[in-house]
């Protein structure tokens, strides 16, 4: 099994066939769901799951990781690399479910792939949009040395609602 890296009790790793049961119990959460987007799928089933992590493990380079905690499978982390005029940027995404919630486990997997990405893939600047009421991750991103970039008023529509987004990014520095 390929690590990617690890950060004293946090690991990056490839998906585990095993991950799905977790993956769809953890995810199909509507506290975990409501910070996501409406292509995260709303039940998340078993079979859901089973066809991301079949997903993730074709990516070539690998950009889509288990988050491991203490040796159980706790969330995910991907870095989306951009396309055209972009193409030296990357979007990074995760999740970490709601039984692991404030134990300082996003702010390890942010520094891990944002390392990551910066010494493997060929990229300068990683950003991420997060909802305004996403506290945690606005703390977990400025702990992890992003700066907050902008207010996007009403840019995210959910459930009937508008939200504003917080645009967030860390560039490469050598």
């Amino acid at each position: 099994m390929k690590k990617l890296s690890t950060n004293e009790d946090v690991m990056l790793r490839e998906f585990r066939e095993e991950d799905a049961s977790l993956l769809a119990k953890y995810a199909d959460n509507e506290k975990v769901s409501m910070n996501l987007r409406d292509g995260f799928p709303k039940p998340y089933t078993l079979e859901q799951a089973k066809a991301f992590i079949g997903k993730a493990k074709t990516l070539q380079p690998q950009t889509i990781f288990a988050i491991e905690y203490m040796g159980q499978y706790v969330g995910n982390i991907s870095l989306s690399v951009c396309s055209d005029i972009y193409r030296k940027s990357a979007e990074i995404g995760y999740f970490i479910a709601e039984p692991f919630w404030n134990k300082g486990i996003a702010t390890k997997a942010v520094k891990l792939i944002t390392d990551f990405g910066f010494k493997h893939l060929d990229i300068v600047r990683i950003h991420t949009g997060v909802f305004n009421f996403n506290i945690a991750s606005q703390k977990v991103l400025e702990k992890c040395g992003f700066t907050k970039e902008g207010v996007f008023e009403k840019a995210l529509y959910r459930e009937g609602q508008f939200y504003n987004e917080i645009r967030y990014a860390k560039i490469k520095t050598h």
